[in-house]
């Protein structure tokens, strides 16, 4: 049976490849996804990517998963820093594995970006490696699932 993996994009990464290129570079969310796509593939995954700007679909993706998907992904953008609702549906996912997901290393940016909510509920953190940070989230997923 093929594990069911979902990856959860959050606000403006929309405008990946033309927001901040100096920041977060020149993939676009298509070709991160079609990358994260043949990823999955090749690990034996199914691989769902979505995308939105708003808190509560995030939320809402995120609380289908606790029954839907084998493993959750998940890039919060800004709800990172800010989103309580986000760390709770999170916390609710009890034994999904969940890896956390930024393009640019978080921890050399402005202090705001610091600070992560969803870090609390994840079980790891891959940032500052672009595009390729959500195929080593998938690699992680897979051993995780490997191991239970």
């Amino acid at each position: 049976m093929t594990a069911s993996i979902l990856v959860l994009n959050g606000p403006n990464l929309n405008l990946l490849g033309t927001r901040e290129p100096e920041v977060y570079g020149s993939e676009t969310l298509a070709d991160i996804e079609a990358a994260s796509q043949e990823c999955g593939k090749s690990l034996g995954l199914d691989v769902e990517f979505r995308q939105s700007n708003t808190e509560g679909d995030l939320v809402t993706w995120i609380q289908e998963a606790r029954t839907a998907y084998d493993g959750l992904v998940i890039n919060a953008g800004a709800y990172t820093h800010t989103s309580v609702a986000v760390l709770d549906a999170l916390l609710a996912c009890d034994n999904l594995p969940v890896v956390e997901v930024h393009l640019s290393n978080i921890n050399q940016r402005e202090e705001f970006r610091h600070h992560s909510y969803v870090s609390k509920a994840a079980d790891g953190m891959i940032c500052g490696f672009g595009g390729y940070g959500y195929q080593m989230a998938l690699q992680a997923i897979a051993r995780m699932i490997d191991q239970t």
